[in-house]
């Protein structure tokens, strides 16, 4: 994670950061724990596995674990990619019609074991988990702790923008150079990871670019006529006339203004929006005929970040740990940026957070 990361996101909503400090010395200092709110039957051909892995990367640990039970990577279902440099908690499930369980016991050790085990009829879908935990610590603070304490108080009141972090873009933007290779060429990458990855980062460009004129103009946590408003954890969205006036599900981070993921089909905002989202299309038409030739449809990404759980304290002078929950798909960079200028030790850096 660079220290200047705004030419891939955009502008701070809350001020200058507050100071400096290291994020991810080791690993350690970054926790990440899935949320799944899914009952597990005890029976079925899909055995579902919680993972902690530590400095490990999610792809990594899914061919381990195809080669020890003996099926194809693409048997192997995982909800999201984790952070490498990190301690994380996921699920993985592995399709195993009339096999038993295998022996995973020679692939454990201190940077891999299996917390539970069990059986389902279905296996798992990628963003089926509802939230993620994180618990990070913060190294080597240079920053005064009562301007911290008031810019913590002030994310957990109003959240934050919520940019796709730049991790999404790769090292030096690269994912965005392969992304716009493939877009002048007219194709898409033969293999799906690739294909999905690229895909994911120019989508997630665009969104940023829209959610950065609206930092700019301070209307990303605000109400606009022609606005898409969506609740935090849902996918579907609605006009923001629908809204009684004296609905305070607004102002209590329930419901958001919203951005678009571009693909195919008519912009469903309307008005100053829409202007607003068709000239920052029209800045990228490459990526967006790009996006719409493989066959995306338009959807929506809420545009305002709320931070659930916030909680803080400082183990020594010159740290700060911090705990708070996120929504699926949404970055833990995008809270951090708001508060400090972050650098992270060589080898540091992030991968996803979904």
């Amino acid at each position: 994670m660079s220290s200047d990361d705004s030419q891939w996101l955009g502008p701070r909503a809350l001020g200058e950061p507050c100071g400096r400090a290291v994020l991810k010395a080791q690993p350690e200092d970054f926790r990440v724990t899935e949320v799944l709110d899914i009952e597990l039957s005890g029976q079925g051909e899909h055995l579902w596995l919680l993972i902690e892995k530590r400095d490990l990367n999610t792809e990594d640990v899914a061919r381990q674990l195809a080669k020890a039970a003996g099926i194809k990577l693409r048997d192997v279902s995982y909800a999201g990619i984790k952070d490498r440099r990190a301690i994380t908690s996921q699920w993985f499930s592995l399709q195993l019609p009339g096999k038993a369980d295998p022996d995973f016991s020679p692939l454990w050790s201190d940077n891999l074991r299996c917390l539970a085990g069990q059986r389902h009829s279905r296996k798992l879908q990628r963003g089926a988990h509802s939230a993620n935990r994180f618990v990070i610590r913060l190294s080597s603070l240079q920053a005064e702790r009562e301007q911290l304490d008031a810019r913590l108080q002030t994310i957990a009141g109003v959240g934050v923008p919520n940019y796709f972090g730049p991790q999404r873009f790769g090292r030096d933007g690269g994912n965005i150079d392969q992304a716009r290779q493939w877009a002048e060429r007219g194709g898409l990458p033969p293999a799906r990871g690739t294909r999905s990855r690229l895909l994911s980062t120019a989508r997630s460009l665009l969104f940023n670019r829209v959610l950065a004129q609206r930092v700019r103009d301070s209307s990303w946590n605000q109400l606009l006529a022609g606005d898409c408003l969506a609740f935090t954890d849902s996918r579907s969205h609605f006009a923001a006339e629908r809204l009684a006036a004296d609905d305070r599900r607004f102002e209590e981070l329930d419901i958001h203004p919203t951005g678009p993921l571009w693909g195919v089909g008519e912009l469903p905002s309307a008005q100053a929006v829409q202007v607003l989202e068709q000239t920052v299309a029209a800045g990228e038409p490459g990526l967006c005929q790009w996006l719409e030739s493989a066959g995306l449809e338009q959807q929506r990404r809420i545009l305002r970040l709320p931070i659930t759980g916030l909680t803080w304290h400082y183990p020594s002078l010159d740290c700060l740990e911090i705990e708070f929950t996120l929504p699926t798909g949404c970055f833990a960079t995008a809270v951090l940026r708001e508060l400090l200028l972050l650098t992270d030790e060589p080898g540091g850096g992030l991968e996803s957070e979904t």
